[in-house]
């Protein structure tokens, strides 16, 4: 069989509920490269937090972080081009402004795999920081002088919809605004024009491997992209209603090893000799 290229979304997709990998969707995935096949992790979380989860798999290929906002290769980044497309600094600074004036809880910028917080260890902060320490902390706009990969923005529940209103009205021509679920409940902003999709695209061209040949995982709106654009997009059983829709095919959920569970029959893994 001609190599595939397999890009896994994590949380709620190759993650179990306990953010953890389990047995059966590391075992697929190693066979799988052991086969020629190309696997890739295309995520939401940046670098620092999808490092370990790059390792456990033994990965040796790009990768996405943010959305799209940042592409890169971990292991050899002199063989692959990295792509960092950064929000304009001075949207971003009124982005920021606009949250103050809201007194949403709290604020995470984040550039490449730095980050800088409106408030320290309040609210979803604890969370995403993996026991780094934050570049600085305070208001943004005077200690942030780098062009942000993105923001999070974690409001009051009750100021969720009418603040992405408020930005899509004023910043729809720039920016992509995606929702995060329970127990959060976050904004993320990226740049107009990213998705999961832009890197997989790259990704898929420098190892010369065509869209019918690209399968892709996901479960929420920001892998609607991705799976509209591989030859076959796999929506978890989890996922959203949306997004099964789009999908070609449904699996089994997070919790029930899906992505395993497609891969061992789609590419006949049980049935191969080792």
């Amino acid at each position: 069989m001609k190599p595939h290229l397999i890009a896994v979304d994590l949380d709620g997709t190759l993650l179990s509920d306990k953010k953890t990998i389990s047995k059966q969707n590391r075992s697929a995935l190693f066979r799988l490269r052991e086969l020629g096949h190309k696997v890739v992790i295309a995520t939401g979380r940046p670098y620092r937090a999808s490092k370990d989860y790059y390792q456990q798999l033994a990965l040796d290929s790009p990768m996405v972080n943010f959305n799209g906002a940042f592409v890169h290769h971990p292991q050899n980044p002199h063989s692959f081009k990295t792509r960092h497309t950064p929000l304009d600094k001075k949207v971003a600074e009124t982005i920021i402004e606009t949250c103050e004036a809201l007194r949403v809880k709290n604020i995470m910028v984040e550039v490449k795999d730095d980050y800088y917080l409106r408030y320290l260890n309040k609210g979803f902060a604890e969370a995403f920081t993996l026991n780094q320490s934050p570049a600085a902390y305070g208001n943004l706009n005077k200690v942030v002088n780098k062009e942000p990969t993105s923001i999070l923005i974690h409001p009051d529940d009750q100021q969720h919809s009418g603040l992405k209103n408020l930005l899509s009205e004023a910043h729809a021509e720039v920016i992509e605004q995606r929702s995060w679920g329970a127990p959060w409940n976050i904004i993320e902003i990226v740049k107009s024009g990213l998705n999961k999709a832009v890197g997989l695209k790259e990704i898929a061209s420098h190892f010369d491997i065509p869209k019918e040949r690209i399968i892709a995982f996901g479960d929420e709106d920001n892998d609607l992209e991705m799976l509209e654009f591989a030859g076959c997009g796999v929506a978890m059983g989890n996922g959203i209603d949306e997004l099964k829709n789009v999908a070609d095919v449904t699996t089994t959920t997070n919790e029930e090893n899906g992505v395993s569970a497609f891969l061992n029959d789609y590419f006949s893994l049980n049935n191969k000799s080792e």
